[in-house]
């Protein structure tokens, strides 16, 4: 969970119908350079900044503030476009761009979303109606947006939801936020049923990752305190996010898969706040 996060990604093969291959990646079309998402397209640390990415792949990225550094992997840079993806012109612009640089659409990673922690009781209506729209409603219109594109292509496409653990055990702190992403899991079902067969759509719900605002949520120590509630003993990374989107884009390890949430959590399927960051 991060404050006024605004990530999209999108991904489009240069071959279609070929599978994802982690050993023969070129690029990925995708929306977002912050947190969580600027580290998926990167392919986090340690010299893997090739593992999350689609075979033969552009990568298109939003924010509403340019990155003070291209966003790149693998020797390709990432299209960057100014847009806000609350604003419905915004988000054609994303995929006009994606269709300019691609001629296709072939995933779509829908992880808009973020919150502040703030007081159920005393935040504003338009606080909690912002928090919404951005968690929820945006993208719900994305997925609109992308299923257009997607319908008309021969080989369909994926559509991936990014939610949290948060949506079935809500906290005191993010009720707007719970809520959406609650609603995130309806979505993704309810549309899974309805973009059948040609369009495929799943969720993917993180647990504790570590992003440059983690001392937010998790206290000054990033997490390190609470690791000993984790089954897999480690905060989750980025990166791990992105494998498993790459599993879920696969058209031949994931093509009878819709409908699905994987969980991605370490096995620690509820939320923790440190009381330093409450």
């Amino acid at each position: 969970m991060r404050k006024n996060s605004r990530r999209l990604f999108l991904y489009r093969r240069q071959q279609p119908g070929r599978r994802i291959d982690n050993k023969q990646t070129t690029g990925k079309v995708d929306f977002g350079h912050r947190g969580a998402g600027k580290r998926q397209q990167e392919g986090g640390a340690g010299g893997r900044r090739n593992l999350d990415k689609i075979a033969g792949a552009e990568v298109v990225i939003c924010g509403r503030n340019e990155p003070e550094e291209p966003v790149s992997a693998g020797g390709r840079a990432a299209h960057f476009v100014k847009a806000n993806v609350r604003d419905p012109e915004g988000l054609g612009a994303i995929f006009d761009k994606a269709l300019e640089v691609g001629g296709r659409l072939d995933v779509l990673v829908n992880n808009a979303g973020g919150t502040p922690p703030g007081d159920s009781a005393t935040a504003s209506p338009r606080f909690q109606s912002a928090i919404v729209d951005l968690n929820l409603v945006a993208p719900l219109n994305a997925a609109a947006a992308a299923f257009q594109i997607m319908e008309t292509q021969p080989d369909g496409g994926s559509i991936i939801f990014i939610s949290s653990v948060v949506a079935n055990d809500p906290g005191p702190s993010t009720p707007a936020y719970c809520a959406a992403k609650a609603g995130i899991d309806a979505l993704s079902i309810s549309l899974a049923k309805r973009f059948a067969p040609r369009v495929r759509v799943n969720t993917v719900t993180p647990g504790l990752i570590v992003t440059e605002q983690s001392e937010l949520f998790y206290g000054s120590d990033e997490g390190a305190s609470i690791v000993r509630e984790i089954p897999m003993q480690r905060m989750g990374l980025p990166e791990d996010i992105g494998k498993a989107c790459l599993l879920l884009s696969d058209p031949e390890l994931a093509g009878w898969i819709t409908g699905a949430n994987l969980g991605c959590h370490g096995g620690l399927q509820r939320p923790i706040m440190t009381p330093d960051s409450q």
